[in-house]
């Protein structure tokens, strides 16, 4: 697939992985587009494109949660003859917690964001790409996608979800010339991930200690394979060795990793339990 020329649609893409693949396709000619909430941010991350690769670029503020805003907008940039070529659903939030301690409010709205955001998307911009042909869909999901870990109950679900979406969706399309893909990344450094490691469990943080080359990605190299697979018509873009491994491993055992995730969690309690032991907090006397 040739960017240049190209109407690329991004939700999510005033930040973070979003941001990163808005730069990267604009500086292989591509026109972007970005819905994202927050003003000042898509402001910045259009003059930030603008300044290195001007093209016909814009933003429209978007709510992706909300059907009849997500429709507005494509309405707007449709009556400007602006036609995605191209859609990547990037916009994504996280709250982790345990269970007990979530309120229902925080699971719809994971679901409202994480899953319904990109039917929402998907379906506003779908009846211009089965007329047309052709079209690109790109959803990002998650490790979680994958396997569903403590702490993130809220999380793994909207991710499970937008995968079971993406791959009916696949099976759906593809008659019609228009391909999608699914994305796992790892952990990636972006302004959400410092967000999320205020409130991840200490339990899941000693587990991730426990598994080598687990540090997070630099957004930059994330984004660029997922370009490279985006090049390749690849279904599934893995960016990551670690997670390809985990994605295999995962195929083959099924449940049988489940014994694997157990062995580490008892192994987290117990580090914690022990470090406790030895560090009693201070009586205040």
């Amino acid at each position: 697939m040739e960017f240049k020329g190209r109407n690329v649609l991004i939700s999510g893409g005033s930040s973070g992985i979003g941001l990163e693949l808005s730069r990267q396709l604009a500086s292989k000619g591509a026109n972007i587009s970005i819905f994202a909430r927050t003003i000042p941010q898509l402001e910045n991350a259009l003059a930030e494109i603008q300044k290195f690769h001007p093209g016909q670029h814009s933003f429209y503020p978007t709510d992706i949660s909300n059907e009849e805003r997500v429709n507005r907008s494509i309405g707007q940039l449709i009556e400007k003859g602006w036609y995605p070529d191209i859609v990547i659903n990037s916009a994504g939030v996280v709250q982790p917690g345990y269970i007990q301690d979530l309120d229902m409010e925080t699971y719809h709205w994971m679901m409202d964001v994480n899953y319904f955001g990109a039917v929402n998307l998907t379906k506003a911009v779908l009846p211009g790409m089965l007329e047309r042909g052709e079209g690109y869909i790109i959803n990002i999901a998650s490790m979680m996608a994958l396997i569903g870990v403590v702490g993130y109950t809220t999380y793994a679900a909207s991710k499970f979800a937008l995968r079971g979406f993406s791959d009916a969706l696949r099976m759906e399309l593809k008659p019609h010339g228009i391909h999608v893909s699914i994305v796992y990344p790892a952990d990636t450094d972006t302004p959400q991930l410092d967000y999320e490691n205020r409130f991840k469990p200490e339990v899941w943080k000693k587990i991730i200690d426990f598994v080598p080359a687990t540090d997070p990605l630099p957004s930059e190299k994330v984004a660029r394979q997922i370009i490279e697979g985006i090049e390749r018509n690849q279904e599934v873009i893995i960016p990551d060795t670690g997670m390809k491994l985990i994605f295999k491993l995962n195929n083959i055992l099924g449940k049988g990793v489940y014994p694997v995730l157990d062995w580490l969690h008892n192994r987290a309690i117990k580090q914690i339990d022990n470090s406790n032991q030895e560090h009693p907090p201070d009586s205040g006397f």
